[in-house]
């Protein structure tokens, strides 16, 4: 599946532009990246990508159809979208979460059968919390309700999943289970997956094609090591930042980033 979108741009009433000419197509394997400072519109861009809210113009398009035009039923069985992790209204167990996942598969009349409810299961299994279905989603930990609404939208069965900030408000080890899940994810079961996310060295370590939002001109977009240099993160974030690889054998393609100024 090809993702594209072509001069996406959003304005909000009033006239204060968030988003202007943002392009990008991306083939859906392996993992892309969406980084910027605090206010740039990464979470924007993803939901108006996702037909959450309305580009003021431009769009997306799947394997050249526009996005609009699909039947949403259609759309949301080939895009799983997990948004930033906050608590639910309803409390459900965690294999109850998952299976809310099949709705993008069955009927708005019909009720999830076996074959749904054996799916959901294997989400799970695919995330490494099958042992926790039948705890409450209030009962577990942070990085564990994370990997859950990750199962949520892997039970849709779609052809990449959409990631608002999964690492944030994640300590250490739950932020490298999310990253390894995913790239588990692409290299076994070829999903990919669009991440907005705030740390430069998780997107330097797993990204193939990272978007880069600017100040002030339309975002840089391209493969992860000549997008994500120390020159365009400098003036992404307002603040100069050094790259200093490190040579560890379990991460390989760990870089620090540092802000020096």
């Amino acid at each position: 599946m090809i993702l594209e979108v072509r001069n996406g741009s959003f304005s909000y009433p009033g006239g204060r532009k968030v988003l202007d000419s943002i392009s990008f197509s991306f083939d859906c394997r392996g993992i892309m990246s969406v980084l910027g400072r605090n206010g740039a519109g990464k979470t924007t861009m993803l939901r108006c990508m996702l037909g959450l809210q309305r580009w003021s113009s431009g769009g997306t398009y799947i394997d050249g159809v526009e996005a609009s035009s699909l039947p949403p039923r259609r759309f949301w069985s080939r895009i799983g979208y997990v948004p930033q992790a906050r608590s639910l209204p309803f409390v459900y167990t965690v294999g109850e979460l998952a299976l809310l996942g099949r709705s993008a598969r069955i009927g708005d009349f019909s009720r999830p059968g076996p074959r749904d409810c054996e799916i959901a299961r294997k989400a799970l299994e695919a995330v490494g919390i099958a042992h926790l279905a039948d705890k409450l989603c209030s009962r577990i930990s942070g990085g564990e309700y994370q990997l859950a609404l990750v199962a949520r939208a892997l039970a849709a069965h779609p052809e990449v999943l959409v990631l608002d900030e999964p690492e944030s408000n994640l300590d250490f080890k739950n932020q490298l289970r999310v990253l390894r899940v995913l790239q588990r994810l692409s290299e076994e079961r070829g999903i990919g997956s669009i991440i907005n996310t705030h740390f430069p060295s998780h997107a330097l370590e797993v990204s193939s094609q990272s978007l880069l939002m600017l100040p002030g001109r339309p975002p840089l977009f391209g493969p992860a090591p000549e997008v994500l240099t120390e020159r365009n993160l400098s003036e992404s974030f307002g603040v100069r930042v050094r790259i200093i690889p490190l040579d560890l054998p379990e991460r390989p393609k760990y870089a620090c980033v540092v802000p020096v100024a």
